[in-house]
């Protein structure tokens, strides 16, 4: 039977991931590959595409099919805690030393469809959208995206709609405004990026890099919601850790009585 593409690749792959190709090093030449599974030319570059999809290897001009080099990964903590320091609440421990690389951009625009049903908005609402890009305050590097969407009729005419929200940003602000305390809830999720969240945030061209998502939600103290907030980062740079806890019905195994039923 002869060997499909797929086959390829998973024999490639399994020797990436065994480290007998390293971030660096050459695959073999087609004719080598061909040779090596007795496949045809399209078979084997229907292979070698497959991982450049999948980000394992990138070809390079006069050099050939590489391994790709890949970043260690960064764990963002979720401990399903809010904090806060003298510049005001934050999320994630990771994050706190970021800084916004440039001013935030603020337009009027609608609420995209798959947001519109979670900040409780009919499809085609205004809203008011501030887009940031946060990063390494040193390097200048970006690592998120992050914009906020606040309800048009919520933000119109107040501190809000401006560049510079002040001491605290833009939670200091509703609070202020009657809507503390505030309370959060959050989503995460994966996506590809467009082209622009792709430049903005450095991802490779030439390989398929997906976006980790991570949605939160603001409410106020009567439950509406008062700001949405979509942070995307690279999924290949950043994993979200969470700490297990054992719920009173997960009882330990001495005190679960005799019986063997394994779930």
């Amino acid at each position: 039977m002869p060997v499909s593409y797929r086959d390829i690749a998973a024999d490639l792959r399994q020797q990436i991931s065994e480290g007998r190709y390293m971030p660096g090093d050459k695959l073999p030449m087609l004719t080598e590959l061909q040779a090596q599974y007795g496949a045809g030319y399209q078979t084997v570059r229907s292979a070698i595409s497959l991982l450049e999809q999948e980000g394992l290897v990138v070809a390079v001009r006069r050099r050939g099919t590489i391994v790709r080099e890949r970043p260690e990964k960064r764990r963002i903590t979720r401990s399903r805690q809010v904090f806060r320091d003298e510049i005001g609440y934050y999320f994630d421990p990771t994050a706190q030393p970021w800084v916004a690389l440039e001013p935030p951009t603020l337009r009027w625009g609608i609420v995209p469809v798959d947001l519109a049903a979670l900040m409780g908005l009919p499809t085609g609402s205004e809203v008011l959208v501030r887009d940031r890009v946060m990063g390494d305050p040193e390097s200048r590097e970006p690592k998120q995206l992050a914009t906020s969407y606040l309800p048009a009729d919520l933000a119109r005419g107040t501190r809000l709609a401006e560049a510079d929200t002040g001491p605290g940003g833009i939670y200091d602000r509703l609070e202020e405004m009657g809507h503390s305390p505030l309370r959060w809830s959050e989503g995460v999720s994966a996506r590809m990026p467009s082209p622009e969240e792709a430049e903005a945030l450095h991802l490779p061209a030439d390989v398929g890099v997906p976006l980790l998502r991570v949605v939160r939600v603001t409410t106020s103290s009567n439950g509406e919601v008062v700001e949405l907030n979509d942070t995307r980062m690279s999924a290949e740079e950043f994993e979200i850790g969470y700490t297990i806890r054992r719920h009173a019905s997960a009882r330990l195994a001495d005190d679960a009585g005799d019986g063997d039923d394994d779930h």
